[in-house]
């Protein structure tokens, strides 16, 4: 049995007959964390910081306490939280900021073909504007990234490290804590695409020992457009501002200008405001479920699916061994677009594409794939609808002749 049954929490779930696999794009939304955004609109709907009036106060002591639950839930302290529009936008600030400062001539900047194009796009603009040279760790056998093939492309001419800690099409969890170990033995910056570990494992960046790490609210129960930058205290204050204006600054003098300090130098204009109070309850509901019960509920589901795909002749599964929900397959010589309307007909969301991942892609040999994501509201009765559905597009389209 399921060991959560959590679908009565979830307003687009409750009284449907909806499966939803597609987290990994983005997780649904449960009542709490939309009325933590309601109760903003409708109590307290103004700036924050710059007024002097209750409203604004109220709104306020919401947003930094939104930020100090982030701080908590990532063992950091409260001025390493920089709140922005995404992971995406996290990991830009980034390689702008301290990639094009830092970043020389014949340097070199690791990454992976796992990688979001979020988290390689960055540093490929970085390489090319500064004449660096990209470094890609070899996968293996299986497309994971592993501590000893890292080594193989460590240089003396590295600079930073950028990867992944979950992939978001294989499901593998990279053991990034022993890479930071041994890039920091050599004076190297680590950048952690934590997008998709964050709704799935503990995430402590003092334990990691990550030098930034970015995730987003809206893969973790919580409102689109909100996102988070976690970065060492000094190397947040040494870095310069990507945009400029309000809320920012210190002194503005005619030739010259001073800035706050971390995160606020980051943060001009009015913030997401309403999306960052709406984080706090989606990381208060993921906290009082747990992560252990949460891995137990999503190796439950996951494992039952990759049995039943199994079972299908002409599935190919590209993961068999993912340590998260995501499980990414496609159905032998059936194009991806046409297998996942036949699974909407079945009011069964999942994705397919290249996932933004289309040097995964590549690596893989195909144009795309079919990505299905179990999570905390799924249950054992979605995985059955999802292996039937399955079996009826495999028998549908070897019908037609596909």
């Amino acid at each position: 049995m399921s060991l959560l049954n959590l679908k009565k929490d979830f307003p687009v779930l409750k009284d449907s007959n909806l499966v939803y696999l597609d987290t990994a794009a983005s997780s649904l939304t449960p009542s709490t964390v939309i009325d933590a955004v309601d109760t903003y609109y409708a109590r307290y709907p103004v700036n924050v910081h710059r007024g002097v009036y209750r409203l604004s106060f109220e709104a306020t002591q919401a947003y930094e306490d939104a930020r100090e639950t982030i701080a908590k839930f990532i063992n950091a302290s409260f001025e390493e939280v920089v709140f922005t529009r995404g992971a995406s936008s996290a990991l830009n600030l980034v390689a702008l900021s301290y990639g094009m400062t830092h970043i020389k001539e014949g340097d070199e900047i690791i990454v992976s073909e796992l990688e979001h194009h979020s988290s390689v796009l960055p540093w490929q603009n970085v390489a090319r504007k500064k004449n660096a040279k990209l470094v890609y760790v070899p996968l293996d056998k299986d497309g994971r990234i592993t501590v000893e093939n890292f080594k193989k492309v460590l240089s003396e001419r590295t600079k930073v490290v950028a990867l992944t800690h979950v992939s978001n099409v294989m499901g593998y969890i990279t053991p990034i804590q022993d890479i930071i170990s041994i890039a920091h033995k050599h004076a190297i910056i680590v950048i952690v695409d934590g997008a998709q570990s964050a709704p799935h494992v503990p995430l402590d960046v003092k334990k990691l020992d990550a030098d930034f790490l970015a995730f987003s609210g809206h893969k973790m129960l919580g409102p689109t457009g909100i996102g988070v930058l976690y970065g060492k205290r000094q190397l947040l204050e040494a870095m310069e501002p990507l945009e400029y204006g309000g809320d920012m600054i210190d002194e503005v003098h005619k030739d010259n200008s001073t800035y706050k300090a971390s995160p606020y130098k980051f943060e001009t204009g009015t913030p997401p405001i309403a999306q960052a109070i709406g984080m706090r309850p989606a990381i208060e509901y993921l906290q009082t479920i747990g992560f252990d019960q949460i891995e137990t509920h999503e190796r439950f589901l996951t494992e039952k699916a990759v049995q039943g795909l199994r079972a299908i002749d002409g599935v190919t599964i590209y993961n068999p061994t993912t340590e998260t929900g995501i499980i990414n397959f496609n159905l032998d010589g059936v194009h991806p677009h046409d297998a996942v309307s036949f699974f909407d007909e079945d009011n069964i969301a999942l994705r397919a594409g290249h996932h933004c991942a289309q040097l995964l892609m590549k690596y893989l040999d195909v144009a795309a794939t079919l990505r299905a994501t179990f999570y905390l509201y799924n249950t054992d009765e979605d995985v059955e609808r999802f292996i039937h559905s399955v079996k009826a597009a495999r028998k549908f389209f070897t019908d037609v002749g596909f």
